[in-house]
């Protein structure tokens, strides 16, 4: 409250004004980042938007406007509302964005869609011209030459359609512009944000990997694999910038180590591997041949691992789970130094879905594939290569995973002198607001942020690790550091270590293509070949 008359605040607690007659916006109009218990403001009309509790009509109730838009205080998981894709901090009501689309869906069913440019049955948009509570009414031309213009003016929701099911289309319908749009049942799975889970939009996306589909490539790595004896060296090279879809499976195997460099042997090896996996299982795996901290083990795998994606269909079909499960045991076995430690599960993610790819096709949709489609025989080639290879791949990074991960804190405490050295302002901002690098940074390492990028962000980020000719180990901080960097402008704007930790445990990287960690390895090569040899940047201060 204002004394002495100083300043007057409206009615509806939304602006106040000064002595000198200039009108400010409240406090909670000072950020406008949306953060969970923070006031939002609510987008009125499309292109014009109000403090909360500003009434237009006077009979609103501000506080419950108030109210509403702070609900989510308590609930980081809230799905209250639905990020829209490809539009920047712009949110809309859930029942809002419903109820438009059955009544646009109603509309299209009825043939009285209106005049005007016929738009993709199956996306869903809301006008500056709609009300929530009436269904929209034929537009006339002036209206359609209004949104036309307007493009603020007209939200267009990507990948959603709230048809019933019997009135779904067996083929992913596109719109002029080529954007697809599916299923209702997968609209939660893509914007339900969990803290800290790997974000698997487009899993299967053909968009997302077109920066390395193209036909010169495909043949100089055809070229490569092809020869009776294979250049490990080009392969790496050629591989650093991404490899395509269709050669990713057995180009992973051969950069792993999995496969040997001699065609002629390699199906040999393959079947011989494949064997012994299967061996291990049936020696290892029985219930009844476990002692107390195999069992252990066993009991702590069984519980991360339905934990890994509940979100996505694919990963809480029960042969999945049970695949994972024999992977992830047997693996701690034969590892006695680290055992099981949780975050190996999401390691074995990318080769699961690099071979399940394989297995059934380069255009299929693995969101909707079902395991139990598929041959046992197909099964165990899935299971045993992503065993193999996700031995190999852990090998250079062993030490993260032994008992208190020192290999872990020590690339941590790396971190922190890097960014030290390479960007103080963000090193003494960070360190000003109490933020620890061990707060965010671990994770980083710990999972090789598959839970920071989408997935098939993550399976190009590993073809790159793949392709690093003396191991990812060192790679690694220099892509964390990069990663980092990267987020400058926005970890400089926050002012507090809630702001902080909020954003550096949910970074916006929900849209992320190849294109995005093409430049992300790009930095982070710059940075390691501008200091991995020069010892004297990763020391600590005497």
């Amino acid at each position: 409250m204002s004394s002495g008359g100083a300043s007057t605040t409206s009615a509806a607690g939304g602006t106040s004004t000064g002595a000198d007659g200039t009108t400010s916006t409240s406090f909670w109009r000072n950020n406008s980042r949306t953060i969970p218990g923070r006031p939002t403001t609510v987008t009125n009309r499309i292109g014009s938007s109000r403090a909360i509790g500003s009434s237009s009509s006077g009979g609103n109730s501000s506080f419950q406007d108030y109210q509403d838009s702070v609900s989510d205080a308590w609930d980081l998981g809230d799905d209250e509302f639905c990020i829209i894709s490809g539009v920047v901090d712009t949110r809309i009501s859930k029942r809002a964005s419903q109820t438009a689309a059955l009544n646009v869906i109603k509309t299209h069913k009825s043939g009285t869609s209106g005049s005007g440019a016929a738009r993709p049955q199956n996306s869903v948009y809301l006008d500056a011209s709609d009300s929530k509570d009436s269904p929209p009414t034929g537009r006339t031309e002036q209206q359609q030459s209004v949104d036309d213009t307007h493009v603020a003016a007209e939200l267009r929701i990507e990948n959603l359609d709230i048809q019933p099911p019997s009135q779904q289309p067996q083929h992913q319908q596109q719109s002029n512009d080529g954007v697809s749009y599916v299923n209702d049942q997968r609209l939660r799975q893509r914007f339900h944000a969990y803290p800290g889970r790997p974000q698997l939009l487009k899993l299967s996306s053909n968009v997302a990997s077109k920066d390395v589909e193209c036909e010169s490539k495909y043949e100089k790595f055809s070229n490569i694999l092809e020869a009776p004896l294979l250049n490990l060296i080009a392969l790496k090279e050629l591989s650093w910038s991404g490899v395509p879809r269709k050669m990713r499976a057995v180009t992973w195997r051969l950069l792993s180590g999995y496969l040997p460099t001699s065609l002629e042997r390699r199906q040999t090896v393959l079947e011989r591997k494949r064997v012994d996996y299967r061996k291990l299982v049936q020696q290892y795996f029985n219930a009844e041949c476990r002692d107390e901290c195999q069992q252990d083990t066993y009991r702590q795998i069984h519980i991360d691992v339905p934990r890994m994606n509940p979100h996505v269909a694919l990963f809480q079909q029960k042969l999945v789970q049970e695949m994972f499960e024999r992977i992830l045991f047997i693996w701690a076995i034969r590892h006695p130094a680290s055992g099981y430690v949780q975050g190996i599960n999401d390691l074995v993610t990318p080769f699961f879905i690099v071979f399940l790819q394989e297995a059934v096709g380069p255009d299929k949709d693995l969101e909707q594939c079902q395991l139990s489609d598929l041959s046992i025989e197909q099964r165990d080639i899935i299971e045993s290569d992503s065993f193999w290879c996700l031995s190999k791949f852990l090998d250079c990074i062993q030490d993260n995973y032994i008992f208190a991960q020192l290999g872990i804190q020590a690339k941590v405490n790396q971190l922190k002198e890097l960014i030290q050295r390479i960007d103080g302002t963000l090193h003494r901002h960070l360190q000003m607001h109490g933020v620890d690098y061990l707060q965010f940074s671990f994770r980083w390492m710990n999972n090789l942020l598959t839970r920071e990028l989408p997935l098939y962000c993550t399976i190009r980020l590993w073809d790159t690790y793949l392709a690093e000719s003396d191991g990812f180990a060192v790679f690694q901080l220099y892509v964390c550091a990069a990663f980092l960097l990267h987020w400058r402008e926005q970890l400089l704007q926050e002012k507090d270590f809630q702001g902080l930790m909020l954003l550096l445990q949910n970074l916006p990287t929900h849209n992320w293509m190849d294109s995005h960690i093409g430049v992300l390895v790009a930095e982070a090569f710059r940075l390691k070949f501008t200091y991995a040899d020069a010892p004297k940047h990763l020391e600590a201060k005497s």
